[in-house]
């Protein structure tokens, strides 16, 4: 059966391995590539690493960074951050990673879309969406460039162009969840599967295995994507990468969408 991904995102500053709050304050937690050989010994269905300095700095995608994850990667792995023409995606998939993610460049040139994704496939082309809420309303707009920038577009209408476009794939990134471990925001992710056809994987704000669980309750089979609730643990945060196993994973997936093992299980 189809079921949903439990993805741990990875953000890279400075070639180390951070966490932010509300994208903001990175706290150094380690060395990516160490990272990695954790989450293959542990089985994660899916990795995204997001290089957040290379957009912002409008420097070329560290590929020997790059080349060095995805040697190492045994999942399928989503590689962000820097990327801004076709032939930089063809690049960095030759060198083994699965989906090229854009984010700032997909806004500021939505055609980029069009032409990763024929020279990629569209199974290739991630999307991601920074979103934060206007205060006091209830409206959300598009942030670019780590969060400096406030477009003003809105972020579901932005994600059904996208589709349009030839994304194959929308991550909804909250700013105000980052970090916050309080849970995401699930009321707007039911809009966003309700509004697009094609896979999306919500980020920013999981706590906990039962905020996962809430999520995939409320919108079935999405990705459900983490940073902080895999590489801390306690209510100190002691920096420790640690991931659900395959058993946790069967339990949350059966909770969530009303089965029994069997059913989750079946190939």
């Amino acid at each position: 059966m189809l079921r949903p991904r439990i993805i741990p995102c990875l953000l890279v500053h400075e070639k180390g391995l951070v966490k932010t709050v509300s994208f903001k304050s990175p706290k150094y937690v380690g060395d990516p590539i160490n990272a990695v050989k954790i989450f293959n010994e542990k089985e994660s269905d899916e990795l995204i690493v997001l290089d957040i300095d290379a957009s912002v700095n409008g420097v070329e995608p560290d590929y020997k960074l790059i080349s060095d994850l995805a040697a190492e990667c045994r999942m399928p792995l989503c590689y962000g951050g820097g990327i801004r023409t076709a032939a930089q995606a063809k690049h960095i998939i030759s060198l083994g990673v699965e989906k090229i993610a854009i984010s700032s460049a997909a806004v500021e040139n939505p055609e980029l879309v069009s032409q990763i994704s024929d020279e990629v496939g569209r199974q290739s082309v991630v999307v991601v969406i920074d979103v934060k809420k206007r205060m006091l309303s209830k409206e959300y707009d598009v942030y670019i460039h780590n969060g400096r920038k406030n477009t003003k577009r809105n972020p579901i209408e932005l994600a059904k162009q996208m589709e349009l476009l030839g994304a194959g794939e929308i991550v909804l990134n909250s700013i105000d969840q980052d970090g916050q471990m309080k849970g995401y925001d699930v009321a707007l992710a039911q809009k966003l599967r309700e509004a697009v056809r094609i896979p999306i994987t919500i980020l920013g704000g999981a706590g906990s295995l039962q905020d996962i669980e809430k999520l995939v309750g409320a919108c079935g089979v999405v990705g459900a994507s983490a940073g902080s609730l895999f590489v801390f643990k306690g209510v100190y945060k002691a920096v420790l990468i640690n991931y659900p196993s395959v058993l946790q994973r069967d339990e949350l997936v059966a909770r969530a969408l009303g089965l029994n093992l069997a059913t989750v299980n079946e190939k």
